[in-house]
């Protein structure tokens, strides 16, 4: 018999990590076949996009190589875009991959799975308002992000050589619409060092628009009135219980028929699972394209096809709610399962149930500030962060994040050598 074949499919916060965990545990020593499919080449943590998108950070060095991490941790990358599963016989089709020309570079190909892992993750919700696929900008992928940074470089240096206003609208006020929001400042003030002299923060007119009560509403009022607050102070208007009805060319129409008009319309109202998660037999989903999982993240009515992350709707027992679409998330499911499948393999024992630990929500304000919640026994139990503490432990997420991938003496390296580059480096990218 040979070796066991896990396949995962998605690279994203919890497929990278997973894969990662199982290619150093089981990959290396021969144990089993760990491959990872993904549609891209590369590794952007999510969380991060409205920094590629404003140019905060430069994605090209921050990126991780699929091809060139699988060589150093035991398990094989596949490019491709999942197309279908056949349950029964246990395979995946991946469709053709393609060139920029068009041309064929790889066939439509099947691959074989003793385990199926699921983490491709989520995307923006239109909720199916008209006009937003047409006009809105999206900040959900790598492309997506770097297609809004050249037209937001593009729209800057027109408001510079003829000293306009710009202006950005934002639908969705959860983490991402509001830290896009404050990066977008940051970004304007970095640019007066590159050539946009008449560019003044003062001509940047943002607006966030909420169709709940107030921003950030998963989190507590605290944190919410805490980025409110924030966001006015840099001058962004807070636009909370408002529904957008349509969008078009150049506005955002309300369901009261007023227009929200912007020289960029950017559409992070909420999040739903990929679509091609629709196009697979055999899974239960809920109205959010969610597989709906065990406590044992097994697939409903499956025997090996394991889903994780942003694709997943988890109902633990005890918990209210589903365990909610964050980067913390998918991170501790990738943990807990690559443990659990270790233990399937090597040990011939069940799967046990994941245990969800939610250590609180951080939201970033770029450079200017931090808000959040943390979790814990500390004073009793949740408390409220800001400022200086709340953005070194924004921070400190990612370099977890980084730890996992490369482990700490690694991590330890790429902080230093990022410190070192900005002495030659602009401080945001330009092009």
């Amino acid at each position: 018999m040979g070796k066991p074949r896990i396949v995962v499919v998605g690279g994203g916060a919890g497929g990278l990590p997973l894969v990662t965990l199982l290619g150093r545990k089981l990959g290396r020593g021969g144990r089993a076949d760990v491959t990872l499919v993904d549609n891209n080449s590369f590794h952007v943590w999510k969380p991060r996009f409205h920094e590629v998108a404003t140019g905060a950070i430069d994605a090209d060095l921050d990126a991780v190589d699929y091809r060139a991490h699988a060589r150093l941790n035991g398990y094989r990358f596949e490019p491709g875009t999942l197309t279908g599963t056949d349950v029964e016989a246990r395979t995946i089709t991946l469709a053709a991959l393609a060139d920029a020309s068009g041309n064929e570079v790889l066939p439509e190909r099947q691959i074989s799975y003793d385990y199926l892992v699921l983490a491709v993750g989520s995307r923006s919700n239109d909720f199916g308002t008209p006009g937003v696929a047409k006009h809105c900008l999206f900040i959900d992928s790598r492309q997506q992000a770097d297609r809004f940074r050249e037209k937001f470089l593009n729209a800057c240096l027109h408001a510079n050589y003829n000293s306009k206003p710009l202006s950005v609208a934002i639908v969705g006020g959860g983490a991402t619409g509001v830290e896009l929001a404050a990066e977008l400042h940051h970004a304007i003030s970095m640019l007066k060092f590159y050539g946009h002299e008449q560019l003044d923060r003062a001509l940047l007119d943002v607006r966030v628009i909420e169709g709940a009560p107030r921003i950030l509403p998963v989190l507590s009022e605290r944190v919410s009135i805490a980025a409110t607050e924030r966001l006015q102070a840099l001058g962004v208007t807070v636009s909370t219980g408002v529904v957008v009805a349509r969008v078009e060319q150049d506005a955002f129409v309300t369901n009261e028929d007023e227009r929200i008009e912007a020289d960029l319309l950017v559409w992070a109202a909420g999040v739903k699972a990929a679509e091609l998660l629709t196009h697979i037999d055999g899974l239960t989903l809920n109205r959010l394209n969610q597989v709906e999982v065990d406590s044992n993240l097994l697939a409903k009515g499956q025997e090996n096809v394991f889903v994780i992350g942003d694709c997943a709707a988890c109902h633990l027992p005890g918990m209210d709610r589903p365990i909610p679409p964050r980067a913390q998330s998918a991170q501790q499911m990738a943990h807990h399962l690559a443990k659990e499948i270790e233990r399937l393999l090597m040990f011939n024992r069940p799967p046990r149930p994941f245990v969800y630990k939610d250590h609180g929500s951080l939201v970033s304000l770029s450079n200017y500030s931090s808000v959040g919640m943390l979790m814990g026994n500390l004073k009793g139990g949740n408390f409220f962060v800001e400022g200086w503490l709340a953005r070194m432990m924004y921070i400190s997420l990612y370099r977890l994040h980084q730890a996992t991938l490369y482990g700490w003496p690694r991590t330890i390296m790429l902080l230093l050598a990022g410190k070192f580059s900005r002495l030659v480096r602009p401080r945001l990218k330009l092009h």
